[in-house]
């Protein structure tokens, strides 16, 4: 690595101070938060045991579904190896709370790809459309929702479910911090005490001073290979909220009559215990290597968002590159960088579930993972650069050098 890079990074790093000391405040409150949890519900080894076959009477993954709703500050969680991904524990809560003839609402503009198929935005035998669920939308504006749009179409349909996607996705906008959500949510309430808040939480748990269950909502959903897995969970998903809702989703991702009662853990309680331990630290190298990347490559010339010392709601870290070949540099640099399959080159492929071409690193020890260092985007203009993760800041720093050299190859 050349000097001059090495003189860059450490120039920023000496700017972002500031901003890292409030992460080291941040992250010692969810620690102890975390900590609290596992002393109240009394975690020991014995929790760790698996459970096969039905999985009945299984403690450890009890006392973890209590950890997560406390953490979380909402009443109740289902915590499943069962679920595959994000968008799979999402696609089980829009099924468990909603029937047909019943309107969902997105007020956050269009959800993510992977969702698409799932609602029916792109045709799918298997979506709710196809169960005659409908479903309509309402774009932000100017980075905030639109109130007065959101207000007409509640007064005007009957809306059974309202769904805000916390994070970006592969869109342009910024992501939604918790007192915006907190402001919309009580407006809705006001309007239809009736409606259920669902939050697409991902990528944001243990961001903020404060977490989703401050606001007014009824559920949550996020993934266990992003923030709350640590980068030690091997799979899975949770959802949290109302009892009752959580009840209505144990029995979509199981059975009827059965729900929570059931689903072997199959020996994975003790990572997702040591990855919920982990995670304010691992959360915390995260959005210090997001801020240090924002903060050297706009220094380079490059559009980031959001800017180094701009307030964040998730670990996401966008560079806009405005040219498909120094996207796809940038996200090869990752990968060189990156503990595993650094040998290995992305190339832009035909993903599932996604429109356009995608590149993306992910040279990580859990398929798909994004809390661990990772990059991607869609092959189309303005070429934006999501880069999320980091399992250790030191290592997020490398990876931030290695890309700044594939730039100048």
């Amino acid at each position: 690595m050349s000097d001059d890079i090495l003189k860059l990074v450490r120039d920023s790093e000496e700017e972002c101070i500031k901003q890292f000391k409030k992460i080291d405040d941040i992250c010692l409150n969810k620690t102890k938060k975390v900590l609290d949890a596992f002393h109240k519900y009394e975690v020991c080894e014995s929790d760790f045991n698996e459970t096969t076959g039905y999985g009945y009477n299984d403690t450890g993954r009890e006392k973890i579904e209590k950890i997560y709703s406390d953490v979380l500050g909402l009443e109740d969680a289902i915590v499943r190896n069962q679920f595959v991904s994000g968008s799979h524990a999402l696609t089980v809560t829009f099924f468990a709370l909603l029937r047909p003839g019943d309107t969902l609402l997105s007020i956050s503009g269009t959800p993510y790809d992977t969702l698409h198929e799932v609602i029916g935005i792109k045709e799918n035998k298997s979506s709710l459309k196809s169960f005659n669920i409908n479903y309509l939308e309402v774009d932000l504006i100017d980075d905030d929702f639109n109130y007065d749009e959101i207000k007409k179409t509640i007064t005007n349909n009957k809306i059974k479910v309202i769904e805000i996607q916390r994070s970006k996705g592969y869109s342009t906008r910024k992501s939604i911090s918790i007192d915006k959500v907190k402001k919309v949510c009580k407006f809705i309430k006001k309007l239809d005490k009736d409606i259920i808040i669902m939050i697409d939480n991902c990528y944001c748990e243990f961001v903020s001073e404060e977490e989703i269950g401050s606001c007014d909502i009824d559920i949550a959903v996020g993934s266990l290979i992003k923030n709350l897995g640590g980068g030690i969970a091997p799979n899975g998903a949770y959802v949290a909220g109302r009892y009752d809702l959580i009840e209505l989703v144990g029995e979509r991702l199981t059975l009827p009559g059965e729900g929570k009662e059931v689903g072997p853990t199959l020996g994975i309680n003790k990572n997702i215990l040591q990855g919920l331990f982990l995670a304010p630290s691992v959360v915390s190298a995260s959005l210090k290597t997001a801020i240090l990347t924002a903060n050297v490559l706009e220094k380079l010339g490059y559009d980031v968002e959001p800017k180094y010392n701009e307030e964040r709601a998730d670990i996401v870290q966008n560079i806009i590159f405005n040219d498909k070949d120094k996207l796809i540099k940038y996200v090869q640099g990752i990968q060189k960088a990156s503990p595993i399959d650094s040998n290995s080159i992305p190339i832009p492929w035909e993903m599932p579930g996604y429109d356009d071409e995608v590149i993306m690193a992910s040279g990580s020890f859990t398929q798909g993972s994004s809390i661990e260092i990772s990059c991607d985007g869609p092959i189309r203009s303005p070429y934006i650069a999501y880069q999320q993760g980091s399992l250790t800041y030191e290592s997020g720093k490398l990876a931030l050098i290695s890309t700044i050299e594939e730039l100048n190859n």
